[in-house]
């Protein structure tokens, strides 16, 4: 946790922003895996998380503004519950250990989790309106159900809770960013332990185990599935039971949490054998000119759209080098032709959730309550509005060979101005190639985030 001044003054601007009303915060419980008692790894709410600080299952807030009340329903461990789990993490022998760190955030009242419902409803009679955030978990859809008798094909959440949120929660402070930097710094030491391990003959999963063991040695979970594979055409494969070949291309996105829900977000392509094939070599230049011409442009104001567009540039020219297409790049981008080699965005907000806010909704979160692009391709862009200080993201640029996907506009003759298909086909075995690397935008320009992961060819040969 942090300091307590620094949930309270968040809770004093939330208040503030919004004014008035009564502010309902879910915290997640416990889930079972296959049966009740065997449950996935826990992980809190991440709204819950920003605004009290509270990892612990089963807990609930409520902010009222006009009462001036803030109040965490939950209830106490049992016996049962400490002979079996302890009274982790304090250490402490006493029971109470939830209501010592809810003090430590200086919220000074709680009440039996049964009572929410009570207390709801003494609200809405009184008129009160009653905010709360989109749910995207199974237990929030019946809570609201049975607590304000709202059907889960309602439940919208309140639009003026959820930019609230979305306007603090996308400028990071200093002690966020030490956090994410912290989980930035375990996620490259994952990737770079990844590019000394790989060899032909190894299976996938060899590689994933390399990997995880740098994040449980540092004390971190992961911020995602890790996405390690071959078929680096597919954009999030989760596969890891492929054996490397010589001669293939190994594409990795992985990232650890911190203890605290901070994540970090790389993506790494590494040959299979010490050195890039001629054509490997070619295709990743151009990936390459695409990451590194979009760092260039990061700066205040600028919209991230902008940036994407501007890769999706660079990565035309590049491939009409090559003879894959040819025409206008700007007119290519423009139409959409791109996305067959380019079919998702060029990075995502990045913090608690390692696509940070994504439950609340890429509209409010990337694109500040404006209309997203229908385009194949430009549809997937998930950051669009002018870069602000204190923003973190993602930048990801990707050049992908997708069987299907080519088969498919091949038969349409779709872009032929733009595709040379003849050529393109003698890619299809190729695999996909996409770097990542997570950026805070500061007020003069960007600042890496984390220990620097080999990135060019040369950088990449070099530790092999």
């Amino acid at each position: 946790m942090f300091g307590k001044e620094t949930y309270v003054q968040r809770r004093a601007l939330l208040k503030k922003k919004l004014g008035s009303g009564v502010l309902l915060f879910l915290g997640n419980d416990e889930c079972g895996l296959n049966y009740e008692s065997n449950t996935f790894r826990y992980r809190q709410d991440s709204t819950f998380l920003y605004y009290f600080g509270l990892p612990f299952a089963g807990l609930s807030a409520i902010i009222d503004i006009d009462d001036e009340k803030e109040i965490i329903f939950g209830d106490e461990l049992t016996i049962d519950d400490i002979v079996w789990m302890g009274v982790q993490p304090t250490g402490s022998r006493s029971h109470k250990y939830r209501l010592t760190f809810i003090l430590k955030i200086r919220v000074t009242r709680t009440l039996p989790s049964v009572e929410i419902v009570n207390y709801l409803h003494q609200c809405v009679q009184k008129g009160k309106s009653i905010h709360y955030l989109p749910p995207y978990r199974a237990e929030h859809k019946l809570k609201l159900m049975d607590w304000l008798g709202i059907p889960p094909v309602r439940q919208e959440g309140s639009v003026p809770f959820i930019r609230a949120v979305v306007e603090q929660r996308n400028h990071k402070s200093a002690e966020e960013i030490v956090e994410i930097e912290k989980a930035c710094d375990v996620t490259a030491d994952m990737h770079i332990t990844a590019m000394k391990v790989l060899r032909p003959g190894m299976k996938e999963f060899e590689v994933v185990a390399a990997m995880e063991a740098v994040a449980a040695a540092a004390g971190c979970e992961l911020s995602f599935a890790t996405i390690a594979t071959i078929n680096g055409q597919t954009l999030h494969n989760h596969y890891h039971g492929n054996t490397v070949k010589s001669g293939d291309l190994f594409l990795i996105d992985a990232g650890a949490e911190t203890e605290m829900g901070y994540a970090g977000d790389m993506s790494s392509t590494i040959p299979a054998d010490k050195k890039f094939t001629t054509r490997q070599r070619e295709v990743y230049e151009i990936q390459n000119a695409m990451h590194l011409e979009s760092v260039k442009a990061l700066r205040p104001g600028i919209p991230y759209m902008d940036v994407y567009d501007l890769s999706a540039r660079v990565m035309v020219e590049g491939l009409k080098g090559l003879g894959l297409m040819k025409g206008n790049a700007d007119d290519a981008v423009r139409e959409g032709a791109h996305a067959l080699f380019y079919p998702h965005g060029l990075g995502h907000m990045m913090g608690l959730d390692v696509h940070d806010m994504e439950n609340l909704g890429e509209l409010w979160v990337g694109y500040n309550g404006e209309p997203k692009s229908t385009q194949f391709g430009r549809k997937s862009q998930r950051l669009a509005i002018p870069l602000e200080p204190g923003f973190v993201h993602t930048v990801e640029p990707g050049i992908y060979f997708i069987p299907e996907l080519i088969d498919m506009w091949k038969a349409d003759k779709k872009f032929a101005d733009f595709i040379n298909y003849d050529k393109v086909d003698t890619y299809k075995n190729f695999g996909g190639i996409r770097n990542e690397e997570d950026y805070l935008i500061t007020e003069t320009g960007a600042r890496r985030l984390g220990k620097k992961i080999p990135l060019t060819p040369e950088e990449v040969e070099e530790i092999r």
